[in-house]
């Protein structure tokens, strides 16, 4: 999961696995598979980052079972 948040400063986590497209117009709209959309703060930079990181971590522990990461 990785974390964005609300314009209220809000912050919740989604489903990297479940995002269909991030949209720049000219707020950040993550669309998912669902058809549900969140219009986060971050830069859409940003949540690729998060999502590169998040899968980062889960290739580690694929490549390696014993190294638990927190």
């Amino acid at each position: 999961m990785i974390k964005v948040s609300k314009f209220d400063g809000t912050e919740y986590y989604i489903n990297p696995h479940q995002i269909e497209c991030i949209e720049i117009r000219p707020d950040t709209m993550i669309v998912m598979l669902s058809g549900k959309k969140h219009i986060v703060r971050e830069e859409a930079d940003v949540v690729i980052e998060r999502i590169e990181n998040y899968r980062r971590r889960l290739n580690q522990f694929v490549d390696n079972p014993s190294v638990v990461q927190e």
